[in-house]
């Protein structure tokens, strides 16, 4: 569970990003396609944000642009108060491609960043890291030997590696089945705590936003615009993380209820299953994930 201690923990070395104004288009031939259209947004140092929204609308061109890897058109982005130049290995971006090089096996992969910007001596992390994403096995095996979702999971440890102060994840566990995709969320939220980057998440899976995120940004169809925030917390600003049932002291559910109408999102463990609660623009949203250990049936 992240308490507000583990927040502000994470504060000290997430990024401060601020974006204003921001349009961008993409010429196609003789035409011009608006792709965001004055964005606005702050996000703040530690904080893990989601960004939903339909396919199409620019969230893979919004966080491409974070990276440094589009040029800026119109409109400004500052990190940490200071104009953002091009790339840095400061700001990692993980694709919905694993983009492993192929001659490479997986730890030499995982290592990369680090030896090119002559970082010696992370051999035992890169380790510790391949195995929370169960890689121990297939640390020497090359790219070609990997299942997608494997290979997905070798591109997250090679990001993590980095220590970035701002991470940028563009559906990073989009290709994993349900089983390890609930173990990835978990690991995530653990690294989020350890390394206290800030997250800026593009995702189509609701649950997973409520799950990884302290609000969630929801996009308009392309040109991609702002149209609604939510803030993943209950009433007092204490932010909430479930990693394992035995970690959870439970609300009651009239005070998830009470948090989901007064618009906040909710997560809660009433009767022993998870369940999420929130609103979507006037939507009540009540998700129960059973199968824990003692879980209502």
């Amino acid at each position: 569970m992240v308490t507000a201690n583990a927040t502000s923990q994470a504060a000290s070395t997430g990024a401060a990003v601020s974006i204003s104004h921001l349009h961008h288009a993409f010429s196609l031939g003789k035409q011009t396609v608006p792709v965001l259209e004055n964005i606005s947004l702050q996000l703040r140092p530690g904080e893990s944000v989601a960004l939903l929204g339909p396919s199409g609308c620019g969230k893979s061109t919004l966080l491409r642009l974070l990276a440094g890897l589009e040029p800026q058109q119109a409109g400004q982005i500052q990190i940490d108060e200071a104009a953002m130049g091009g790339p840095g290995p400061e700001r990692i971006l993980v694709f919905q491609d694993p983009t492993l090089y192929p001659w490479l096996t997986v730890r030499q992969n995982v290592l990369l960043g680090p030896q090119a910007q002559g970082k010696k001596g992370l051999e035992p992390k890169a380790d510790a890291l391949i195995s929370r994403m169960g890689l121990q096995a297939f640390s020497e095996a090359w790219p070609r030997q990997l299942s997608g979702g494997m290979a997905q999971r070798a591109a997250l440890a090679r990001a993590l590696l980095n220590e970035p102060r701002l991470l940028l994840l563009d559906e990073p566990l989009g290709k994993l089945d349900s089983l390890t995709r609930i173990s990835m969320q978990r690991e995530l939220i653990a690294l989020w705590q350890q390394q206290g980057y800030t997250s800026l998440l593009v995702t189509h899976d609701i649950e997973e936003a409520l799950l990884l995120c302290d609000r969630v940004l929801i996009m308009s169809p392309r040109p991609g615009r702002i149209i609604a925030e939510f803030a993943l917390r209950y009433p007092g600003g204490v932010y909430r993380r479930f990693c394992a049932a035995a970690d959870v002291s439970p609300p009651s559910r009239q005070s998830a209820a009470a948090a989901a109408s007064a618009g906040y999102f909710a997560h809660s463990w009433p009767g022993r299953g998870l369940v999420r609660q929130g609103v979507i623009r006037g939507v009540l949203i009540l998700t129960v994930r059973r199968g824990f250990p003692g879980a209502a049936r």
